[in-house]
């Protein structure tokens, strides 16, 4: 009975090292198909909608290159994403080097089957966690839920259709609940000098939350960016 146990035991150990390989290498192709977008500038449509200030819809242009750089030209202004804002992109929402990967089974997404990856890295970084639901057939985040040191938690649903082999979502919705979340001042500018609404009570006390949604019209991809293109301009 005894040599029973100890064998499936074993067997058990086994299966769940092969899970978490299996986890692993996921991982690995996910990251790697993501990191095959060097650059892109997109047209969008962003809706901003924060508890302590009301913006209007924008329209303008996205520029990415990777790893960080990113900046958001809008129609009318220009607004460069400061260095320590949130990035908003997949990219960077999840570890680059290296990490444990652990499998937290799957989960249905609408229609589509998920498999959950709980992804830690191994040396210190501003992520401390990620949680990223992956489309297997597709290869795709189709949900992400990343706690990092400075902008506390943000969660990220994405949706994918024309650019979904280039891993680039059409539409994006992040869901942010931080300690101190400021947008950039190119966004805000224009509505300063407006009466702001009264702020919530729930607003005021304890995290702001708020939401992000991107609609991505199109992609030029992988084309090349020059640097000087995110530089912040001297006033």
């Amino acid at each position: 009975m005894r040599k029973v146990l100890v064998a499936l035991l074993l067997m058990l150990v086994c299966v769940d090292a092969t899970a978490q390989a299996d986890a692993a290498q996921l991982y690995t192709k996910l990251r790697g198909k993501i990191d095959g977008i060097k650059d892109y500038v997109a047209d969008v449509d962003m809706k901003i909608d924060v508890a302590f200030i009301r913006v209007p819809k924008l329209k303008g242009k996205l520029y990415f290159k990777a790893p960080d750089k990113m900046k958001l030209e809008r129609n009318g202004g220009i607004s460069i994403l400061p260095k320590n804002s949130i990035n908003m992109t997949v990219n960077n929402l999840l570890p680059t080097a290296q990490a444990t990967v652990i499998d937290m089974g799957t989960e249905t997404l609408g229609t589509r089957k998920a498999r959950v990856l709980k992804v830690i890295p191994d040396t210190e970084s501003d992520i401390i966690l990620s949680k990223i639901w992956v489309d297997e057939e597709r290869l795709l985040a189709l949900k992400t839920e990343t706690t990092t040191r400075d902008n506390g938690t943000i969660k990220m649903e994405l949706e994918f259709g024309k650019y979904e082999k280039q891993s680039l979502p059409d539409r994006v919705t992040f869901y942010l609940d931080v300690k101190e979340f400021k947008l950039p001042k190119g966004v805000t500018m224009d509505y300063e000098t407006q009466t702001p609404a009264a702020e919530p009570a729930k607003a005021k006390k304890g995290n702001k939350k708020g939401k992000i949604q991107i609609h991505y019209i199109d992609y030029v991809v992988n084309k090349g960016i020059a640097d000087n293109v995110f530089a912040e301009k001297k006033k």
